[in-house]
């Protein structure tokens, strides 16, 4: 990903030498205070479940601005304000600046993450220091947060890692900084960013994750992910999610905005199943940005009067924070709704096809306030279940099944907090025999890129017959050696190296002459440049 500078007019500083003293000895962990992680939850004190609803202030490059912009953004809904802290790469903010920061946030009943920035793009851009040196400074300010354990979160390293292959590594890093911090006594809630300018793409920190959150003796880390141009499909945002739902490792997506210049971001499909699943979010940014990227200012000047378009979009559009934010109960903001919806009935399939299937059920109630928000559709498969669609209401059609294969089914509700019900009994069908619907059907694979030792190609299928598709199967062979790393828009099934693309249940149906597309990552041995050739379509 292509760095983005965060800060207005290229007014920054010279990085200077971060000079910083181990202040506190080693401590032993204790168990886990104030704001604390709960299974993939964030609760307060009082075990409250907390939904970050907030946004960041360049505080390191605008100090002038805090006090009116903290105010600002808590007039507009609030609950959270992420607060960008240097200890020397640019302006450094002491501990007595830290300390009327959190008084600041406190005053303004906001909870405060506090981040330091001075890590960002590690390995790939001048001036960039480790996670271990980013540890040296919150020990340097320590006497500011010790006792805030309630109101504040620290996220240890803005972006860590660039793009760039460095020693120690993301896991080992992380690992490390997270190992420090308890030792040097703190017992805050701890926020890691991903590497790849926090994007991930290389899925790391999802792969890892469950090691570097076991290796937190009070296990109380939460694990953030950028949401920008790696992020602009709702296949790619939901397939990062369920990854950690599945792992049952708490997430929240760190920063996010409605447009980049390294791809447009999916804002409304991040904030939508921000809200289904009970997933914190955190936008950049308040005001201030440079470089190029003014356009992620939320308002102008500073001026919480003057929302721009991505201002008024999340603070005051659909899955936005006015309308899904809840105050900490620590400020006297009311308990948030933690009650499931009621088991939903057990399903039934009817106009059971080759690819297809609609099932009903009896609908769920919900009783805590917060209300029913839909229902999800999975497959059950062991510990791997596949969810197969997503619905608003007590039916569904599903499609790109595979002929002859028999489904055993449950569906799940959720409500408006991101509460999910117990899942429903099962109904099993079986697809009848045949394809789909007497179509034909073409392929066409594009690499769009390749590096030394990966490569991404995006696939196109187009209806040839005369008549439309219900499903589509594409198969095809990675060279020796090649492992597929991801895959989007497709269902993906691998047996040594032949791969099964089958469509998603979203682009299956097919009219005469229509394409859908899905794409995939595949990694490859350093100074190999083969690629897949032998696509065939069904």
């Amino acid at each position: 990903m292509t760095p983005r500078l965060r800060t207005a007019g290229g007014a920054l500083l010279s990085a200077l030498a971060l000079l910083v003293s181990m202040l506190a000895a080693a401590s032993p962990a204790h168990a886990a205070v104030g704001l604390r992680v709960s299974g993939t939850d964030i609760v307060e004190a009082n075990g409250s479940t907390f939904l970050m609803r907030g946004v960041s202030h360049p505080h390191a490059w605008y100090t002038s601005q805090t006090t009116s912009s903290l105010a600002g953004i808590k007039s507009l809904g609030a609950n959270t304000v992420r607060v960008v802290l240097s200890g020397g790469r640019w302006p450094a903010n002491n501990a007595a600046d830290v300390a009327n920061v959190v008084a600041q946030c406190k005053a303004n009943r906001l909870i405060c993450v506090l981040e330091n920035h001075d890590t960002t793009g590690y390995g790939e851009q001048s001036g960039a220091i480790t996670l271990d040196a980013a540890v040296n400074y919150w020990i340097s300010v320590q006497s500011a947060l010790t006792g805030q354990e309630n109101h504040v979160v620290i996220n240890i390293g803005n972006e860590p890692f660039g793009n760039n292959a460095v020693t120690p590594n993301w896991t080992q890093a992380t690992t490390s900084a997270i190992t420090r911090m308890r030792n040097a006594g703190f017992q805050h809630l701890l926020m890691m960013d991903a590497p790849n300018w926090g994007q991930d793409w290389g899925f790391t920190m999802r792969d890892t994750a469950a090691s570097v959150f076991n290796a937190d003796p009070q296990h109380n880390t939460v694990f953030s992910i950028h949401m920008y141009g790696v992020f602009d499909t709702a296949a790619e945002i939901n397939a990062y999610l369920d990854a950690f739902r599945t792992a049952r490792l708490p997430l929240v997506i760190g920063e996010f905005g409605d447009m980049h210049s390294d791809g447009n971001p999916d804002e409304d499909t991040i904030m939508a199943q921000a809200r289904a699943r009970g997933v914190g979010y955190i936008g950049w940014s308040w005001s201030g940005n440079g470089g190029g990227v003014e356009y992620l200012d939320m308002v102008t000047n500073f001026n919480a009067a003057a929302l721009t378009t991505w201002g008024q979009r999340i603070f005051n559009g659909a899955d936005g924070i006015r309308q899904t934010s809840r105050e900490a109960t620590i400020f006297g903001g009311t308990t948030p709704d933690t009650t499931p919806p009621t088991r939903p009935g057990t399903p039934t399939a009817s106009a059971v096809t080759s690819t297809g299937a609609t099932l009903t059920w009896t609908a769920s109630t919900d009783a805590g306030g917060s209300g029913l928000a839909g229902y999800d559709v999975y497959r059950e498969q062991g510990a791997t279940d596949t969810r197969l669609g997503q619905s608003t209401t007590n039916s569904i059609t599903l499609t790109g099944l595979t002929p002859s294969t028999q489904y055993q089914v449950y569906v799940r509700a959720r409500d408006g907090a991101g509460n999910v019900s117990p899942d429903s009994a099962l109904v099993t069908f079986t697809t009848t025999a045949g394809g789909g619907g007497g179509g034909t059907c073409t392929v066409n694979a594009a690499t769009q890129s390749q590096w030394g030792n990966g490569y991404v190609v995006q696939v196109t299928v187009t209806n040839t017959g005369t008549a439309g598709i219900t499903g589509w199967t594409v198969k095809f062979t990675l060279p020796a050696g090649h492992t597929l790393s991801n895959s989007w828009s497709t269902q993906t099934t691998v047996s040594g190296q032949s791969v099964t693309a089958r469509n998603a249940a979203y682009n299956g149906s097919l009219a005469p002459n229509a394409s859908a597309s899905f794409g995939f990552q595949a990694s490859r041995p350093d100074g190999d440049t083969k690629v897949p050739t032998d696509y065939t379509c069904s």
